[in-house]
């Protein structure tokens, strides 16, 4: 019926044509002599769902008619004909399998690769057994391969395959997979219908044939007499020549458009020059196609450029509705299409943004909220980003570990936590006291700086700030909620798949319940926990098949798993605007295409890297060329840049480095810069178009009013407001950044701790006090062996009990080591010259002459034979030099005066004859500082003077006023806004009531 002669046939609709019509059209063209029921009993096979969905709709439009049968290529071989194969093993209990043959082999060879990568070594051996099976590969095509191996790396491989080789099995049909059903279903058919054709039109749509068992029913749906394959975008402008390069077996022809086409040509047994039109009333832009077929000549005869290009006579038809968008980075190349998909909508235009960059989909969608446009995606939304996804997520990579303050409150704020108590009548009101006592815990972490808070953490805090509160009683149960799922998180164990799952699910649904023990189904409520619910469904299914495993490793399992759940919101989206990934835009058509992220690594992507096969091995084998993935981008391009109107986007920086177009924009651009004047004004009419797009999308972000720029602030508080009180270690900010004092003391600003703390060098500087604390609190009569021994031992203590982190605890403790025996022999030379009265002796000191208070906290307080006192400040890093001393580190001369004065707790009153800053760095670096007479009563005077002068109120608390260095980090910076100004500018007073 398709075929005149006889002969196989093949049939192509043209880039640029709406292919669902297109195949409408010619069928019915066809079949118009023919009985109505003819339209009825024609089967037609489609690649996609969302194919058949346009394919259907395109006949379901117009006249009332009979429709054809739609079909899935998936789906073939499930009608009752072929009953009697086994039903194919799923996917999941195949990687399952794998994995536990993997880790079997793991342990036999622990060399080869990391427990670790069990799960990652077991997915690629199942899409290698995918693809053996798709291709007709056996295990003794891969064995037999000729490969020189004089490091015995391919003998190891081959060692490590023959966990895969063992699944192939010819004398059996059970557990068969998908793609080796696949095969039997076909080989069946090709039996079936070479006695008995099929009497009833059957057509393969949509489809190019890049896998093995496609192509292969492609090629007998073709030889049959009622059988058609219709190809989508073939390039009817392509001369001989070019068919017989691209036919060729040079790689690089593998990456051309038509690479595809002209293969199942050749399999059918037919010329790819044969290819006949489907439909001869398809309307496309012939002007363009040309344009671009001849841009994407393969590489050898690029040459025809220079013959072709200027006689090239349909420049401007084939580009007046192309724009080319080259932004600056990635932020104005998402500005720049969310402007032209909203003029669209105004002008009542379809438009489709057309790119494999998930990326940009995500930002370009961001960006069309702010006009409540929200655009029909078609790629769906990854189950992992969803709230019930990421807090499985959440929940299975915490199992086994300490709950961290940062862990426990990403638990805890997750949108679904303790939603079991919620009453729909009542609003969000059973779940805010759960955010409210959140957020007051957030805080207590952050003040306190508990890293890892325990029960007795939890239930201090739920005790001290419910004392005087009416929601103790409940506070007290919420935080008893808490510490117990904490710790039920720390339990880890090896068990089966199940149990683990039970285990995760449980955690999940505790989460999701609350402390009142609700219900959890808002953790499976609504699409995205639907789509949870079958993901978890499913893994308990195939759970037999997994095997014992421990909890890091079925963290690893669940987390691959639920990367590949796809949920798509069934709301209502913008009916005129979409976005589709490349493969999608073969079905649909727009009256504007914008083809997004043209960049190399992007459109096409980068061709990963085979851990098992290299391209001449890959040949030999008969398995996929890595290349022929660019091949399928490149036709997907070709088809998209046919539509009626099309806009190329790219942006010509990431976020890291500068980037390269893609190859088919360079050879665009590289054929229409050099072919005539007409070609490179037609390029820069593409350019012009796409540099006004780029300069409204850096006005979209740009506000509409400028602030202008802070000055240096030193703003004035009235002298009442001012603070009567500090220690001594805050006159150095006094001095160096009054702002600091003003916004900490007047404004009361305090910096919160980050929640996922670093052992940073106040922590260090706080462990090596608590060390020297302790150490000189339990002084004895000992030989230097025992204090270095009870020394050593001390840092251990208190580095396993102040220290939160193993890591910095075994660098910190390996750091002591390192000064230990300097550091005690140091010590006890001190301890000859003077007996320590005071550790950490806390003093107070009242300035009456300006009714000023300082406090302190003083190291350490030596009593020398002669009845003076020596001060002894530790500091953990360098310790300030003698010229530091006498302007900003005043610290220890302070806490002389108090110490003459009889400021401090249970430390006699006496003189100071000396001051010292003891440093416990590498070099055990020390500033000793004798008092002359006269040296403390100066101190004390300058200090006077100074608060005095800050009593005067038209002195303002400038920022940055003496920094130690240009680089010196203050915690206000941001409040004062430092780097709108300088420290070379002057400070601006500023009166504040």
């Amino acid at each position: 019926m398709f075929s005149s002669d006889g002969n196989p046939t093949l049939f192509g609709v043209p880039c640029g044509a709406h292919y669902p019509s297109a195949v409408k059209r010619g069928l019915l063209q066809r079949l118009a002599s023919m009985s109505p029921e003819t339209v009825a009993r024609t089967e037609i096979y489609v690649n996609t769902s969302r194919m058949k969905k346009e394919l259907m709709a395109s006949f379901e439009y117009g006249s009332t008619r009979f429709l054809p049968k739609f079909r899935l290529l998936s789906d073939l071989g499930m009608d009752h004909d072929f009953m009697d194969l086994p039903v194919p093993v799923s996917g999941l209990r195949r990687r399952l399998e794998l994995a536990q043959l993997v880790s079997h082999f793991l342990k036999q060879e622990p060399q080869f690769a990391t427990r670790s990568s069990v799960f990652d070594l077991s997915d690629s051996l199942a899409l290698l057994m995918a693809e053996m099976q798709d291709e007709g590969v056996t295990p003794q095509d891969i064995q037999n391969l000729k490969v020189p191996d004089a490091s015995g790396h391919w003998q190891k491989s081959l060692q490590f395959l023959s966990i895969l080789f063992g699944l192939f099995t010819e004398d059996s049909t059970s557990d068969l997979s998908l793609e080796a059903r696949m095969r039997l279903v076909i080989d069946r058919l090709e039996r079936k219908w070479k006695i008995a054709p099929p009497e009833h039109p059957v057509l393969v749509v949509g489809s190019t044939g890049s896998r093995g068992t496609t192509a292969r029913f492609m090629t007998l749906v073709a030889k049959q007499p009622m059988g058609a394959v219709i190809l989508p975008g073939v390039d009817f402008h392509m001369s001989a020549d070019v068919w017989t390069q691209i036919r060729s077996e040079d790689r690089i022809s593998v990456e051309h458009p038509q690479e595809r086409m002209a293969r199942l040509a050749q399999n059918i047994g037919i010329d790819p020059t044969q290819i006949q039109r489907w439909d001869t009333e398809t309307e496309e832009n012939a002007a363009r196609n040309r344009l671009v077929s001849l841009a994407l000549r393969p590489a050898p005869i690029t040459d025809q450029w220079m013959k072709e290009g200027p006689a090239f006579e349909q420049v401007r038809p084939a580009t007046e509705r192309l724009t080319l968008i080259e932004a600056p980075d990635t932020r104005l190349e998402s500005n720049a299409i969310a402007l032209v998909l909203r003029h669209a909508v105004h002008e009542g235009k379809t438009a489709a943004l057309v790119t494999p960059d998930r990326d940009l989909a995500r930002r370009v969608t961001a960006l069309l909220s702010r006009w409540n446009i929200v655009p029909d995606d078609s790629a769906g939304i990854p189950l992992s980003q969803t709230p019930p996804g990421r807090l499985l997520r959440h929940v299975v990579g915490l199992i086994g570990r300490v709950l961290s303050s940062e862990d426990l409150l990403v638990l805890l704020k997750h949108p679904l936590c303790a939603r079991g108590g919620h009453d729909k009548n009542s609003g969000e009101d059973d779940r805010g006291y759960h955010l409210l006592w959140t957020r007051e815990l957030e805080v207590h972490l952050r003040r306190k700086g508990i890293a890892f808070p325990s029960q007795d953490d939890l239930v201090h805090w739920a005790i001290k700030s419910g004392e005087s509160k009416d929601d103790k009683e409940a506070r007290l149960s919420w935080a008893h909620w808490v510490a117990d799922i904490s710790e039920q998180f720390q339990q880890t164990s090896e068990g089966s798949l199940k149990t683990h799952l039970d285990r995760l699910v449980g955690l999940s649904s505790r989460l999701v319940k609350g402390p009142d023990a609700g219900d959890d189904s808002e953790l499976w409520a609504q699409h995205t926990g639907r789509e949870a619910r079958r993901v978890v469904e499913e893994l308990y299914r195939e759970a037999d098949y997994g095997g014992s495993m421990s909890s890091l490793e079925f963290g690893d399992l669940f987390r691959a798993i639920l990367g590949r759940g796809i949920v798509r919101d069934p709301s209502p989206k913008h009916p005129q605007v979409m976005i589709w990934g490349t493969l999608e835009a073969r079905a649909l058509g727009a009256d504007l295409v914008i083809l997004g992220g043209l960049n190399e690594g992007i459109w096409p992507q980068s061709v990963g890297q085979d851990p098992w096969f290299n391209r001449d091995m890959r040949r030999k084998a008969g398995l996929l060329s890595p290349e022929q993935n660019i091949g399928l981008s490149a036709h997907d391009f070709q088809q998209a840049i046919a539509a009626p109107e099309v806009v190329l986007a790219r942006a010509k920086r990431d976020a890291e480095a500068e980037t390269v177009a893609s190859r088919w924009l360079i050879r665009l651009t590289n054929l229409m810069s050099g072919m005539s004047d007409e070609g490179r004004q037609g390029l820069e009419a593409m350019r012009h178009r796409g540099a006004e797009w780029i300069t409204l999308a850096e006005h979209l972000d740009r506000p509409d009013f400028t602030l202008p720029s802070a000055h240096r602030p030193s703003p004035r508080p009235p002298v009442a407001a001012r603070p009567r009180q500090l220690s001594v270690t805050r006159i150095e900010n006094l001095i160096r950044d009054p702002y600091e004092i003003y916004a900490s003391r007047v404004l009361r600003l305090n910096k919160l701790d980050p929640l996922s703390r670093e052992p940073d060098v106040r922590e260090r500087g706080t462990a090596l006090h608590a060390i020297m604390e302790a150490y000189l609190s339990q002084i004895a009569e000992e030989d230097y062996e025992a204090a270095l021994a009870r020394f050593l031992n001390v840092a251990e203590e208190v580095l396993e009990r102040e220290v939160s982190w193993p890591s910095a605890r075994r660098v910190w403790l390996g750091r002591v080591r390192r000064i230990a025996a300097r550091l005690v022999k140091r010590e006890r030379e001190r301890f000859a010259l003077g007996t320590p009265v005071g550790i950490e002796a806390k003093g107070a000191m009242h300035l009456h002459e300006v009714d000023f208070s300082l406090t302190c906290k003083a190291d350490r307080i030596d009593r020398k034979e002669d009845d003076s006192f020596v001060i002894y400040d530790y500091k953990s890093g360098t310790p300030p030099t003698e010229k530091q001393t006498k302007i900003f580190n005043i610290q220890l001369h302070l806490e002389a005066a108090m110490m003459e004065e009889g400021g401090f707790d249970s430390v006699p009153i006496g003189k100071v004859s000396e001051v010292a800053y003891l440093g416990l760095d590498n070099k055990l670096t020390e500033t000793v500082l004798p008092l002359d007479p006269g040296d403390v009563a100066e101190v004390k005077k300058k200090l006077v003077q100074l608060i005095r002068s800050y009593d005067d109120p038209a002195l303002g608390y400038t920022a940055r006023r003496m920094m130690k260095t240009v680089r010196y980090e203050t915690n206000f910076e941001h409040l004062s806004r430092y780097g709108e100004w300088s420290d070379a500018d002057t400070p601006v007073p500023e009166d504040l009531e």
